[in-house]
């Protein structure tokens, strides 16, 4: 599939409320939110872009890695590069409102798979679009991983349980989400939680938890804590908070202070297969992706999803032969400049 179609194709379909720019760094939607934007001047949606650019990479061609493996296991699950897609969701209120939530995420959870990595399907102020994400997940034998908004305790543990029934391989909670504008538009607040909440929380399942929305090494130790099995290292894409600094900013020194004890997962700014090298690099074990995903699938459906992915593995399998990486555990710090 020509990948330049698909972005044309997207910028149609989305109806404006994304302009599918050259470079995806939330300069041109700046404050739309709802919307593809970051909150207020959009600069925590930028930095985190930004941030990315600034570290460079080592060329190195004399060694042996002439055909790296680029996969990975995680969460008992093995992927042909370790990259999932990010729980986004709200067709109506942020994509422009051409194409239905069912249409959307059938085609990224339909390319993931088909491409060979997992996608993450996501929870909105909207109750029928978790219900529609589950019920497309549960078509694909629940190949996929589902985040839930910080709602009340016991909210959040019905709808784990309405994960499980659809056969996820693993659950979370975008946390993050604590001041999300438009679930308050709808009457639906959200907000922070203690570890023992956390740890209520994580203790309601057998399957694997995922914290999403972790920026401080402090929280990531009170993550540890509470219990989880992952974080994700992620301003939520700066939708919720102004002037955070970039993922890139702070992933280091989280990985410092915790890889190891619990799956590292970076959030914020990814947009090719360098982009992925450079975030295992920095520390983590996988990344997800957002907004790119989102255009591959308005501009191609379920093949311009996979065609993005299989775009990225080929970005980051040559990137890899020109920083000597056998493998991806052989991705650390090294390869920066």
């Amino acid at each position: 599939m020509d990948y330049k179609e698909v972005l044309k194709n997207a910028r149609e379909n989305l109806n404006g409320s994304c302009k599918v720019c050259s470079v995806c760094n939330g300069k041109a939607c700046a404050g739309q939110v709802p919307g593809m934007g970051g909150k207020g001047t959009g600069d925590a949606f930028s930095v985190s872009v930004d941030s990315l650019a600034e570290y460079k990479l080592n060329m190195r061609v004399i060694h042996d890695a002439k055909n790296p493996d680029t996969s990975v296991e995680l969460f008992g699950k093995k992927m042909d590069v370790p990259v999932f897609a990010a729980p986004v969701s709200g067709t109506t209120l942020n994509m422009g409102g051409k194409f239905t939530e069912e249409e959307y995420i059938s085609w990224v959870i339909g390319g993931c798979l088909d491409a060979g990595v997992y996608p993450m399907v996501g929870d909105t102020a909207v109750d029928s679009f978790l219900i529609t994400n589950l019920e497309q997940l549960k078509k694909f034998n629940g190949e996929g991983i589902a985040i839930i908004k910080p709602w009340e305790n016991s909210n959040v543990i019905n709808k784990i349980k309405l994960a499980e029934e659809a056969g996820a391989f693993a659950v979370g909670m975008d946390i993050d989400a604590a001041g999300l504008i438009t679930l308050a538009l709808h009457g639906k607040p959200v907000g922070p939680k203690t570890v023992e909440e956390i740890k209520e929380i994580v203790d309601s399942t057998k399957l694997p938890f995922i914290l999403k929305g972790i920026m401080t090494v402090d929280e990531a130790e009170l993550a540890v804590k509470a219990g989880v099995d992952a974080i994700v290292v992620s301003n939520h894409g700066g939708r919720v908070l102004d002037q955070t600094p970039g993922v890139a900013d702070v992933l280091p020194e989280i990985a410092e202070a915790v890889k190891g004890k619990v799956t590292i997962l970076a959030d914020g700014g990814v947009r090719n297969g360098v982009d992925v090298l450079k975030m295992i690099a920095l520390g983590a074990d996988a990344v997800l992706i957002g907004r790119p995903f989102v255009t591959a699938s308005f501009g191609g459906q379920r093949e311009g999803v996979k065609a993005y992915i299989e775009g990225l593995k080929s970005e980051l399998k040559s990137s890899m032969v020109l920083t000597g990486c056998k493998t991806v555990k052989d991705v650390t710090n090294r390869i920066l400049y």
